[in-house]
């Protein structure tokens, strides 16, 4: 087998893991069809721009977010937004008292990368961030997975800044016990009465 065919069924390897992150992103099944389908084209078009500074893995990400952007922009006009307000404040409830401490106990983490490395946990963040409002769940990840700032995230979403901080705020509220839930199973913080 050349170098090329392992370079392309390398890449062909990484579509599966390539198609969560941007269905995580654009949710829109055939939006990240299409993002993928250009990324690898990217990729086997120019094998010779992979320097092997980093995982081949890695790479394809980089070029990714490129295509998710361009796909974002393309497509502002189609991008919903929906914030549940109501679900929202019995979230801040649940997990913080009046004063604006945290209700309940802290918690254990595990070791970060060891924890973002599992597939589980990958999966289990899939399943909490697929469970957010789409626009709270793309802003979310445009910010921590995508590295976009604030004000770029604020262009492309056409929202100020203030509802893009809550939104994050929120986002985090919801990860954080989505994976108290499905991850740590220590369930919701409990209310004392």
């Amino acid at each position: 087998m050349t170098d090329l065919a392992k370079f392309a069924d390398d890449v062909a390897e990484s579509r599966s893991y390539l198609l969560r992150f941007a269905r995580l992103q654009l949710r829109n099944d055939a939006w990240a069809e299409d993002v993928v389908a250009e990324t690898m084209l990217a990729a086997l078009e120019k094998p010779q721009s992979f320097g092997g500074r980093s995982s081949l893995r890695t790479w394809l990400v980089g070029i990714l977010k490129f295509k998710i952007i361009d796909c974002l922009r393309a497509n502002s006009r189609e991008v919903a937004s929906s914030v549940n307000t109501d679900e929202d404040a019995e979230l801040e409830d649940l997990l913080f008292v009046p004063d604006g401490h945290f209700r309940g106990d802290t918690y254990d983490w595990p070791n970060p990368e060891q924890t973002l490395n599992s597939k589980q946990f990958l999966e289990v963040l899939d399943v909490c961030i697929n469970q957010m409002p789409p626009t709270m769940g793309r802003v979310f990840l445009m910010r921590e997975w995508m590295e976009f700032s604030t004000d770029e995230i604020c262009k492309e979403l056409q929202i100020t800044s203030s509802n893009a901080w809550v939104l994050l705020h929120r986002a985090r509220l919801r990860l954080r016990e989505c994976l108290q839930l499905k991850w740590f199973g220590n369930g919701p913080a409990k209310t004392s009465t």
